[in-house]
């Protein structure tokens, strides 16, 4: 059995990936996990928890509207490290 909570019993996050792209018509292999989840982990420690799928449909927008994934994730990382940084100005 696998230590990696990725693919715990129940929680096969590859077999997910692979699940969810087919329901939505999604090609798995633009699903870059390990980017996402890196991401994820910066705008959970950066902003909040409740900011992740949030932050996570946006970039998804800005990828359907024909930005680069890579480009949206990098963008969305670099805001959410500026948000617990003195870059953080509100409007």
């Amino acid at each position: 059995m696998s230590t990696d909570p990725r693919r715990a019993p129940g929680a096969d996050l590859p077999a997910w990936v692979e699940h969810v792209a087919a329901e939505l018509g999604v090609d798995p292999t633009l699903v870059d996990v390990e980017q996402i989840l890196d991401v994820a982990a910066d705008v959970a420690h950066s902003v909040a928890r409740p900011a992740v799928p949030v932050t996570m449909l946006v970039a998804g927008l800005a990828i359907a509207s024909g930005r680069s994934g890579e480009d949206v994730l990098a963008t969305a990382r670099r805001a959410a490290l500026a948000w617990a940084s003195d870059e953080n100005v509100l409007p």
